[in-house]
């Protein structure tokens, strides 16, 4: 089932000197690949799509894919190593599918940030840019560069679907607030993410979009009744809505009817095989629902383990903010459905062909201390974590970087976001010159050893 909720519009008016489209003017069925490469003249993209898996909170590195065995008790946590396909590489017992799965993935183990907040560190892990203000929460996002995801969705020019979707119920950040760095930034409102949210059920939403209360996929699909909606909805704007309003009429009705004439958001046409495979969790359905997302052409799909970073407050759904409760909420909850959720997608899409095109990279903002603190817990620690790639022109089965034998500091090849930005946008298509062009990552260096 379908209900729609947000509506974040984009357009093609950027005042680049090589954009060659006058104002007003769109190409709505030529691919937009196609428009800039011939504007940049790149390279076809290994990448046709990327998958940011974003574990909101901040995952433990020592809990699940850089173990320390032999490291003092205050370090090395409770959780056994489990062998994995990969020569060499242990991950703890939490992970037994994705051990059996590690010959489809490479793992880097010496991702660092800038900041041990969550607000900032976060803004800093999906845009690759420190603010000159130190990134502190009260700032605003017009300060931040635009995120990865924006950058490609305004890379791929226009399209019927969105060029940039993140699945979530709001803008991810903490209780307090937002992050600053997960959209459009300096580039403006039109270059946000469009917001589309999933429940454990498979119900889906657009959270702010309520012109078209009580469309299912299956009416949408009638372009003459979503038509008559629209104009239904623009007779009854004021004055000053009625402005804005020609600027997303046609790109809402291309929207709307291509997702109904897909019934991309209907999660029922999938088998319960499938279903069952991801788990009955939003976690499980939101992975799913990004697969279908991505396979329907979508850019850039950011999967959100939760909008929230936090796991044990009220209207939250269990973050990885693990301060009071690390070790029993990642035995019973986070591990497992890390471990069931991740394969089933990298299964999935393997099996219908979509792997080598899709990069998909699952990671945090940051990781959790190494030393365990008073309460037998872990707390923030940007200073050395985890992050896993797959597909997309990364090569499988590699480890990257080591740690130090607690697990606190690379001790070779230390992995910044800037890095990690660069090198998902070099593999999509975006090369340095239409980085330069924009001012975005211009002197970004590539993870090598993932190529």
């Amino acid at each position: 089932m379908l209900e729609i909720g947000s509506l974040q519009t984009r357009d093609c008016t950027g005042t680049s000197r090589r954009c060659f489209l006058k104002a007003g003017m769109t190409l709505p069925f030529l691919p937009g690949l196609l428009q800039t490469s011939a504007v940049f003249g790149a390279e076809p993209a290994k990448a046709k799509s990327v998958m940011l898996v974003w574990l909101n909170g901040g995952p433990s590195h020592l809990d699940l894919f850089d173990p320390k065995p032999l490291a003092p008790d205050q370090f090395r946590g409770p959780f056994g190593t489990i062998a994995t396909r990969t020569s060499g590489l242990r991950f703890t017992e939490l992970l037994p599918k994705l051990a059996m799965r590690s010959d489809k993935f490479s793992v880097v183990r010496t991702n660092i940030n800038h900041h041990g907040g969550h607000r900032q560190a976060g803004s800093i892990g999906m845009s690759g840019y420190v603010a000159t203000d130190g990134g502190e929460p009260n700032g605003s996002a017009e300060g931040y560069q635009p995120s990865f995801g924006s950058i490609l969705g305004r890379h791929r020019g226009h399209q019927d679907l969105p060029g940039f979707i993140s699945l979530t119920k709001g803008p991810i950040g903490d209780l307090d607030g937002p992050m600053l760095g997960q959209g459009g930034g300096s580039w403006g409102k039109r270059y946000d993410p469009f917001l589309i949210s999933c429940n454990s059920a498979g119900r889906v939403s657009i959270p702010n979009l309520k012109l078209l209360d009580g469309l299912s996929p299956e009416r949408l699909s009638s372009r003459r009744l979503v038509l008559r909606e629209l104009d239904r909805y623009r007779s009854a704007l004021d004055t000053a809505d009625a402005q804005k309003w020609g600027t997303i009429y046609q790109q809402a009705y291309d929207l709307l009817t291509s997702l109904g004439r897909e019934s991309v958001l209907d999660l029922s046409r999938e088998t319960t095989q499938t279903r069952d495979a991801y788990g009955h969790t939003t976690f499980g359905q939101t992975a799913l629902l990004g697969r279908r997302l991505v396979e329907a052409g979508v850019p850039f799909v950011q999967v959100n383990w939760s909008q929230v970073v936090e796991v044990l407050f009220p209207n939250s759904d269990f973050g990885w903010d693990t301060h009071s409760d690390n070790f029993g909420l990642l035995a019973e909850l986070h591990g497992p459905l890390l471990d069931r959720t991740l394969s089933a997608l990298l299964d999935d899409l393997e099996q219908r062909g979509l792997l080598e095109t899709t990069l998909v990279v699952t990671m945090g903002e940051f990781g959790r201390t190494p030393r365990i603190n008073n309460i037998g817990s872990r707390d923030h620690w940007q200073h050395c974590y985890f992050s896993v790639w797959a597909g997309g022109g990364i090569q499988p089965g590699r480890v990257i970087g080591e740690s130090d034998p607690r697990g606190e500091h690379p001790l070779i090849d230390p992995i910044s976001p800037e890095m990690v930005g660069t090198t998902m946008l070099e593999l999509a298509g975006v090369n340095q010159a239409a980085r330069a062009e924009w001012g975005v990552l211009e002197n970004g260096q590539l993870i090598e050893a993932l190529l």
